[in-house]
């Protein structure tokens, strides 16, 4: 590869998706300048799922051991019917699933995740952290780029990446597209092992499907806390923002529930309140020397738990398609982007439908609860082989000579 350009390619926002993409680059010998506009380098938010793909994408960046000392590996994945208490639908995630997919399906404290691969960016010489900075412009030629701040200071590089997030700047300038409000409400918070009721103890994450909502705890922490989300259609005019929430909002959508997982609904202390929102899929993210990855490409609904998964994988698709294409990035970024806007594509629209079954009433409800009966794992792992079985050269094999 041509590395002879020393200039750093600047990378917008400091989440899991952008040190990913930091570390990614700095593996295959380029400088980067990752600005983050926080004061410090850190995650919001409770737990996350995340599947064999994620650690395929982590175990190329040099972080899956890491990651795997911070996990909780889950013995299976449950859906239950919130109204009558029956199970729809078990998973094993054992051995033969990690067999067929070479490597772990886990749930993990989202600070976790991101401070093992902050922990990797800091000992990376060639990544260069810089807090208290927001990118609000940027500008562009074929030689370079130019990011300003809100400040208006100027940082000079061979290449811009956003990886600002679901109300990404970079995209705002690239696409201009709008972001799709969802109505869904997702409401997080943590619960205390001694605190959850002991038949819900489960070392498994499990669903409670509803009509418009559902319920979803699983085990963080070496089983020391729960993780709990709850999710509903909103009666409000929603806008998209984040607040404190309260008990009796949660209460008031969850009157069929049924008795079982109904205590979990005054447990936590606090509540964290997300009015979720997406985006349209796109043709193109990539303008020449700039480019983006994660939620700033392809933000989705959180049904399929792969957020977080398909930065992972951007980050890492991204360096190989650097590479084959010899170190020229405006080349590289076409690579990458050609690679990967079916996949999210497709991400995007199926976790949407898997909503739709998520939160299925009156007869919708019936044929969702009659899908998998009899259904062995193996023919669900194959449903999801597409999904666990990616690989970091997917999409970019047929350039390889």
């Amino acid at each position: 590869m041509n590395l002879t350009d020393q200039r750093p390619v600047i990378v917008v926002g400091g989440g899991i998706g952008g040190l990913a993409t930091a570390l990614a680059l700095a593996n295959i010998g380029l400088r980067v300048k990752l600005l983050e506009r926080a004061s410090e380098l850190g995650e919001i938010g409770a737990g996350i799922q995340m599947g064999p793909n994620a650690f395929h994408a982590l175990d190329s960046l040099g972080v899956g051991k890491l990651a795997r000392s911070r996990s909780v590996f889950v013995e299976k994945m449950i859906m239950m019917d919130s109204i009558d208490g029956s199970e729809v639908m078990s998973l094993a995630l054992g051995e033969a699933f990690r067999k067929r997919f070479g490597n772990p399906y886990v749930v993990i404290h989202r600070a976790d995740i991101h401070g093992s691969i902050l922990e990797v960016v800091r000992q990376t010489p060639l990544i260069e952290l810089q807090t208290g900075t927001e990118i609000v412009r940027f500008e562009q030629d074929e030689k370079g780029v130019v990011a300003y701040d809100s400040k208006g200071i100027e940082y000079r590089g061979q290449a811009l990446i956003g990886a600002d997030g679901n109300r990404s700047v970079m995209r705002d300038a690239i696409v201009g597209d709008e972001r799709r409000v969802t109505g869904h409400v997702v409401y997080r918070g943590v619960v205390a092992v001694e605190d959850m009721p002991e038949n819900l103890r489960m070392n498994a994450p499990c669903l409670w499907a509803g009509p418009n909502n559902h319920i979803i705890h699983y085990p963080l922490r070496g089983g020391k806390q729960y993780n709990l989300v709850v999710t509903f259609h909103s009666r409000e005019k929603e806008t998209g923002d984040i607040r404190e929430g309260s008990q009796e909002e949660v209460l008031s959508y969850f009157q069929e529930l049924c008795e079982r997982p109904r205590p979990l609904l005054s447990k936590p202390s606090s509540w964290r309140r997300w009015s979720t929102a997406d985006r349209n899929p796109v043709s193109n993210w990539t303008q020449n020397r700039v480019t983006l990855v994660g939620d700033a490409a392809h933000p989705a609904m959180q049904y399929l738990a792969q957020g977080a998964c398909m930065a992972l994988e951007d980050a890492v698709c991204m360096g190989e398609a650097i590479k084959i294409a010899e170190g020229d990035l405006v080349q590289g970024f076409q690579y990458y982007q050609t690679a990967r806007i079916p996949r999210t594509a497709r991400i995007v629209l199926s976790t949407r439908e898997m909503g739709r079954l998520y939160h299925a009433s009156g007869v919708e409800r019936l044929v969702r609860n009659s899908l998998w009966v009899g259904r062995s794992d193996e023919r669900f792992y194959d449903a999801v082989e597409w999904l666990y079985g990616w690989q970091p050269l997917d999409g970019l094999r047929h350039l390889i000579a």
